[in-house]
C-alpha cells in the first residue's frame, strides 16, 4: 500500500519541478510584482487592466509555487531494483486480446498513457502492481472488462 502523500517521479521529473520552482520563485514572481508595482503608479486601479491582470497572473504564480513545493517535499524517486514484482518503475510487457502491449508504471506526476507509460493510481496500473510474470488479471475498465496476462517485468 503506497501513502497517499507520496508523489513517485523519476529523479528527472524531480529536477524538472524543482527547476521551474526555482524559475518561479527568482525570476517570474518578481517580475509580476514589479509589473504590479507600476501598474498601480498609474493611478485609478479600477479600470486597470494591466493591474488586474498581473494580480490574477501573480495568484496564479503563487498557487503554482505552493503546489510545486508539495509535489517536492513529498516526492519519492523511484528506482527500479530489478525485481521480478511489478512496481513504480517497472517495465512490463503484456498481452491481451492477443495484442502485446509495454508498459512502465510511473507516478501519477509522468503518466502520458499514450506513450506507454501509465500511473500506478490508474486501475491498470494499480491492478499490475505487485503483481508477478506469468500472471493473469481481469480488470474493469471505462471499456469494458479486460483480461492481461504478464509476458515479461523488467
Amino acid at each position: 500500500m503506497t501513502d497517499e502523500k507520496t508523489q513517485y517521479m523519476s529523479q528527472d521529473k524531480l529536477d524538472e519541478l524543482e527547476k521551474e520552482y526555482r524559475d518561479l520563485k527568482s525570476e517570474k514572481i518578481p517580475t509580476i510584482a514589479k509589473r504590479i508595482d507600476e501598474a498601480r503608479q498609474l493611478g485609478d486601479l479600477s479600470e486597470n487592466a494591466e493591474y488586474h491582470s498581473a494580480r490574477d497572473e501573480m495568484a496564479w504564480a503563487q498557487s503554482r509555487v505552493k503546489e510545486l513545493q508539495r509535489l517536492i517535499d513529498d516526492a519519492e524517486v523511484i528506482t527500479n531494483t530489478g525485481s521480478k514484482t511489478v512496481q513504480i518503475g517497472s517495465t512490463i510487457r503484456v498481452k491481451s486480446n492477443k495484442i502485446e502491449k509495454e508498459y512502465t508504471i510511473v507516478g501519477a506526476q509522468e503518466a502520458d498513457p499514450l506513450s506507454g507509460k501509465i500511473s500506478n493510481e490508474s486501475p491498470l496500473g494499480s491492478a499490475f502492481i505487485g503483481k508477478n510474470k506469468g500472471d493473469k488479471i481481469q480488470i474493469t475498465l471505462p471499456a469494458g472488462v479486460q483480461d492481461y496476462k504478464i509476458l515479461e517485468v523488467k
